[in-house]
Formats: structure tokens, C-alpha cells, sequence
């Protein structure tokens, strides 16, 4: 007998006609709410054709849009890699057996957790130039403070995707002969990457829209040349900020499609175990193609 418990009720008669009712009461409040804020902007004058008709000029998206647009891509491009890459370094080393491995590597990610990122890219532009004696670009201060805050977090994340992974996986690859560092590459993190998919991607969102944050330091990312210069030069701060946030909404809408994606496939294929690994767990052969493994008797 199935023992597991009901999570979803179907509703009755009155809960279906209670659901519509409200539904259609938030739908016209969503409507009023829109109706307000375009009345707000239209006595306001940001709906004149002038403030937009920048938009129109190839001048704007080639002088202004796209290469902020450019910056913030190449930013937040690099800045993944790395915040992925430090990520799982500092996860595994947070799960060391060692104590001067897991303590150090526990009190870096702490420790970048809790400053704001916005005084880590400042502290990189203006700090870091007085200990190497030399200037930082504005690109590696945002990539650097992006780094260091997001893998923090995708530490923490990807150490409780690996805890998450059943204990009896790891005796199974221990008791074939298997090191630590095989079960963390072969098993654990691939696992834990998947299981994480989300919570990687929403961390992945936060870490494009962080590059914002460069204004800061001068860097040329979409807020500050879409809108702070664009608007500088056209006054259309209003119209400007509009269209830089369906952009952003745009490419955070294809990049959570894209990780869709890949969850989906990766759940088509299924976790597939190494060759050499899976060598290790078949059974001799025995000659003749048949198998060693003997039948109990009686």
C-alpha cells in the first residue's frame, strides 16, 4: 500500500469559482496598476516621440547600447567561468578532511560572503594598485569583485549539492579502490552540479546584473553607457532605463533557456559512469565470455 502523502488537492466547485474570482480581481488590479504608471509617465511628457526617437538612429546602438552591451557580456562572461571555477575549488576544500585545508577555505568564503560586492570592486580599483604597485583596469576590478562574491556563494551551493549526493555512492567508489579525488571528479560534482542547476543559474543572473555595479569605477558596461551617457546626450534617462531593462530581461531570459536546456538533456541522458570506472566495477570474464561469478550451491 502506497504510504506516500497527498501534496496537490484538486479544488472542488467553490474553490474553482473562488480561484477565477481572483484571478480576475488580480488581473484588473495588475491592469490599474499599468494604467496609473502610463498616466504618471504621460503627464510627465515620457512618452513624447522625441525621447524615444534616438532609439530609431543606428548612432545610438552602435555608439551607446551595443558596446555596453558588448562590456557587460565579455564581464559577465568571464566573470562565470571564474566564479564557477573558484566555486568548486573552495566547496571541495570546505569538505577536506584536513583542517588546514577546510578551515582557511571556510573563512575566505565567509568572509567574501559578507562584504558587499560594490566595496569589493572598489577596494580592487583603488586598494589593490597600492600592494602591487602597479594600476588595476576597470574590467579585472569588476571581474575580480564578481568573482569573488558570486563563487562564494556558488561554494556554498555546490558544497550542499555534494552533501546532498547519498553517502552509499561514495562507500561503492571507496570499496572498488577509488581515491577521494576520483569520487569528487567522477561522481560527487557532476552530480551536484546537476542537482544545484537552479540555484547555479540564479546565481549566474545575479552575477550579469552585478556588472552593473561597474559604474563605480568609470567601467563601460550597458547601465553606464545605455543609460547614464546615452541619457547625458539625449535627455531620456526615463526611456533610456526602459529599454536597457528589456535587454537585461531579454538575455536573462535566454540564459535561463539555456540551462533549461541543459537540465533537460542531461536528465535525458541520465548520469553515465566513466569508462574506466565502469571497467573497474565489471566482472572478471571468465574464458569463453562467461562470467566468474558462481551460483550459490543447494
Amino acid at each position: 500500500m502506497s504510504t506516500s502523502s497527498v501534496l496537490y488537492d484538486h479544488p472542488g466547485p467553490r474553490a474553482r469559482v473562488r480561484n477565477r474570482v481572483l484571478s480576475v480581481v488580480f488581473g484588473i488590479g495588475v491592469a490599474v496598476l499599468l494604467w496609473w504608471i502610463y498616466s504618471k509617465f504621460d503627464e510627465a511628457g515620457q512618452w513624447e516621440a522625441a525621447l524615444w526617437k534616438p532609439f530609431t538612429e543606428p548612432a545610438t546602438w552602435t555608439q551607446f547600447i551595443l558596446p555596453g552591451l558588448w562590456a557587460t557580456l565579455k564581464a559577465a562572461a568571464v566573470g562565470m567561468v571564474l566564479s564557477l571555477a573558484f566555486g568548486i575549488i573552495f566547496a571541495v576544500g570546505r569538505l577536506s578532511d584536513h583542517w588546514w585545508i577546510s578551515v582557511p577555505a571556510g573563512a575566505v568564503v565567509e568572509f567574501f560572503r559578507a562584504v558587499p560586492l560594490l566595496l569589493m570592486i572598489f577596494f580592487v580599483f583603488y586598494g589593490v594598485p597600492f600592494l602591487i604597485q602597479g594600476p588595476v583596469s576597470a574590467f579585472w576590478a569588476v571581474v575580480i569583485g564578481l568573482t569573488l562574491y558570486n563563487g562564494s556563494v556558488l561554494a556554498e551551493a555546490f558544497r550542499a549539492g555534494i552533501r546532498s549526493v547519498p553517502g552509499g555512492q561514495s562507500e561503492a567508489a571507496y570499496a572498488i579502490g577509488m581515491r577521494k579525488s576520483q569520487v569528487m571528479q567522477l561522481i560527487l560534482i557532476p552530480q551536484a552540479a546537476r542537482a544545484m542547476l537552479p540555484i547555479i543559474v540564479s546565481q549566474l543572473v545575479v552575477l550579469l546584473k552585478d556588472t552593473a555595479l561597474g559604474y563605480i569605477v568609470a567601467y563601460p558596461e550597458l547601465l553606464q553607457r545605455g543609460v547614464n551617457d546615452l541619457a547625458a546626450n539625449k535627455g531620456n534617462i526615463v526611456a533610456a532605463a526602459m529599454v536597457a531593462a528589456v535587454i537585461y530581461i531579454v538575455i536573462n531570459s535566454l540564459l535561463t533557456a539555456l540551462a533549461g536546456w541543459l537540465d533537460r538533456r542531461s536528465r535525458a541522458r541520465g548520469f553515465r559512469m566513466p569508462r574506466q570506472t565502469r571497467r573497474d566495477l565489471a566482472p572478471d570474464s571468465a574464458p569463453g565470455g562467461g562470467s566468474t561469478v558462481t551460483e550459490p550451491q543447494g
